[in-house]
């Protein structure tokens, strides 16, 4: 409204004035004595110079100081009535607008500011008596929508909803859970749409984000991981998604609250207000069909969708199928990249994209097998998230152990992840692998045959294992050797693993301290399994054999050798030849060693 607002209700105001009144459709007004001032008009009173200066007061502070002298029951009880009165004429006019009856009643419970907003501005104009100077100019628009009588109250706020002009989008923005300030920024930006559709588009919009929200956290652990593992410039996409993590993250729960459809749709949709816009069959569903094809499940796709929204914006043949080939090109294959796409959505990011090709070129210069490099980004593809400088800085403490070229290949291929570690992590793995007394060399050669301990925890993993050893009698000074031996068994489950291993051997007839012997002379012991390995050779060594499980104290080494290959046709000949030997003798030589000992027709031939 013009800023002669305040002269014209400043007119109605002072008798003498020669000027009328006029109505007003704003929603904010002020008590002045028994008059109204909006607020915002008296910005614009720049000529006028008033003599009295009462106190303004709200309008609704007025009304309440105004209250009957029995108490406020009668004023709650009137107000109530009010408010619901005014959800059945806003329920009304979304039934106009082509909403179900049920829909519009539940738009009209779950949007109370709207409501009040409504409700305040009919009573603003109620109260003194502005009513009928500002309906009369829409009395003839009105006619055609009433189809049903209204109370008068009904009537005033259906067609003040109607007046706003927002097509309904207010209060079913509002009860979607935006607040009103951005339901009324988001429903200019929706006016081409009618209420239906953008009620059927929520709908859409919902299933495809929030079906089955229930991830356990996985999609916030996602969200943190993508977060932390990167290190390059971004493009609008990925900031526009690190801004909404952030407003989620802002919230009382924070990122676990991602895949949550009451906690993030609003911010979701506050951030990518064109969601709303997509059409829903030519574009929406194309894209479905598009992960159906690259081998995303039903259920996994709200992953994806919530960790890059702007991927739902792009088009299949323009977009997403260039980027594709992009990332398929150097060994990649087709199958590999849904799973890709769904541990990193940001895949198909333009500055990711480059960050791939960057990386590339990195692991070529330094020789590296472009197969392991395929290999360390299929299995782990948050490094596309890593600048070149910062695996330098990982790859030159590789080279310190004597790792590079092939051998970094099958480092990185292996256990990809010790490129996402700080320098500093790598380096306090080094310290303690030299504090048990392994030298660089050592650690180096471990580097390339079990590159996960380096990606292990010191605390949960590592000491653990060495606890759980000197728990069953091993000594610290064989702890060296042991490691040297067998370093897979830092990453060995104990529960699952090595205390069942120990465990079987004691049951079989073993004290905790010949186990402790055996697992001093030959560490790999540990890494056998139960079925397969130890139980069967115990039982030929015991039963055919007819030896004495104490003969593998001595030669723990015995569980090493094949059975079929090797054990048994030894054994066999030494049998038909009515020979005893030790384990040792009998398996710690090569072929032409045995059979110059103990005779080599028929040699590895059992009897029939």
């Amino acid at each position: 409204m013009s800023s002669n607002c305040l002269g014209n209700y400043l007119a109605f105001a002072v008798p003498n004035s020669n000027s009328h009144p006029f109505p007003c459709h704003c929603n904010t007004y002020f008590f002045y004595s028994k008059f109204i001032i909006r607020p915002e008009q008296v910005c614009h009173l720049h000529c006028r110079k008033l003599s009295f200066a009462p106190a303004l007061v709200p309008l609704a502070a007025a009304r309440s100081s105004s209250s009957n002298g029995n108490g406020t029951e009668d004023g709650e009880e009137c107000e109530g009535r009010g408010v619901a009165e005014a959800r059945e004429a806003v329920s009304y006019y979304l039934e106009e607008l082509g909403v179900s009856k049920e829909e519009s009643v539940e738009i009209a419970l779950n949007s109370p500011k709207y409501v009040s907003m409504l409700v305040d501005s009919v009573r603003d104009l109620d109260e003194f008596s502005l009513w009928n100077s500002w309906s009369t100019a829409d009395a003839d628009e009105e006619k055609p929508y009433l189809t049903r009588p209204l109370s008068s109250f009904k009537r005033k706020v259906y067609m003040m909803a109607k007046q706003k002009g927002d097509k309904g989008m207010l209060p079913f923005l509002e009860s979607i859970g935006l607040t009103l300030s951005s339901a009324t920024h988001l429903a200019r930006y929706l006016s081409s749409n009618s209420l239906p559709s953008l009620i059927n588009k929520v709908k859409y919009v919902k299933e495809i984000f929030f079906a089955n929200s229930d991830d356990g956290g996985l999609i916030a652990r996602n969200a943190r991981q993508m977060m932390m593992h990167l290190s390059i410039s971004i493009d609008e996409d990925v900031q526009q998604t690190l801004s909404f993590f952030e407003k989620i993250q802002a919230r009382r729960g924070g990122l676990h609250l991602l895949g949550s459809q009451d906690a993030s749709f609003r911010h979701l949709i506050e951030s990518f207000p064109r969601l709303l816009l997509l059409p829903k069959e030519s574009h929406m569903k194309r894209l479905m069909e598009f992960l159906d094809d690259i081998g995303v499940a039903e259920g996994c796709k709200r992953q994806i969708f919530l960790l890059f929204p702007p991927i739902i914006f792009y088009d299949i043949e323009k977009d997403v199928r260039p980027r594709l080939q992009a990332i398929l090109k150097d060994g990649m294959e087709g199958k590999d990249f849904g799973q890709m796409l769904l541990k990193y959505p940001w895949i198909l990011s333009k500055s990711i994209l480059q960050n791939h090709e960057d990386i590339l070129i990195f692991f070529d210069d330094e020789k590296v097998p472009k197969t392991s490099v395929a290999q360390a980004i299929k299995s782990c593809p948050l490094l596309l998230g890593l600048s070149v400088n910062k695996l330098k800085l990982v790859v030159e403490q590789f080279r310190n152990f004597g790792i590079r070229n092939q051998k970094l290949g099958k480092v990185i291929a292996t256990s990809p992840q010790l490129l996402l570690q700080k320098p500093q992590e790598f380096h306090q793995v080094v310290c303690f692998l030299r504090d048990l007394g392994l030298d660089d060399d050592i650690i180096g050669r471990i580097l390339g045959r079990c590159p996960e301990i380096f990606a292990s925890s010191i605390g949960k993993t590592l000491k653990r294992k060495l606890n759980f050893l000197m728990g069953i009698g091993v000594s610290r000074r064989h702890l060296p050797r042991i490691i040297r031996k067998y370093p897979e068994l830092f990453v060995c489950d104990i529960d699952r693993a090595l205390l069942p291993r120990v465990t079987y051997l004691m049951h079989v007839g073993l004290s905790k301290r010949e186990v402790a012997l055996m697992v001093c002379r030959f560490s790999p012991l540990l890494g056998y399994s139960i079925d397969k390995v130890l139980k069967p050779k115990l039982e030929f060594l015991m039963k055919s054999m007819e030896k004495p499980i104490s003969d593998v104290v001595e030669y723990p080494r015995y569980f090493s050798y094949s059975l079929e290959k090797k054990i048994k046709p030894r054994f066999w000949v030494l049998r038909g030849r009515n020979m005893e030997c030790s384990l040792k003798s009998m398996l710690g030589k090569n072929d032409e060693e045995f059979a110059a000992e103990f005779g080599e027709r028929n040699m590895l031939v059992p009897p029939i």
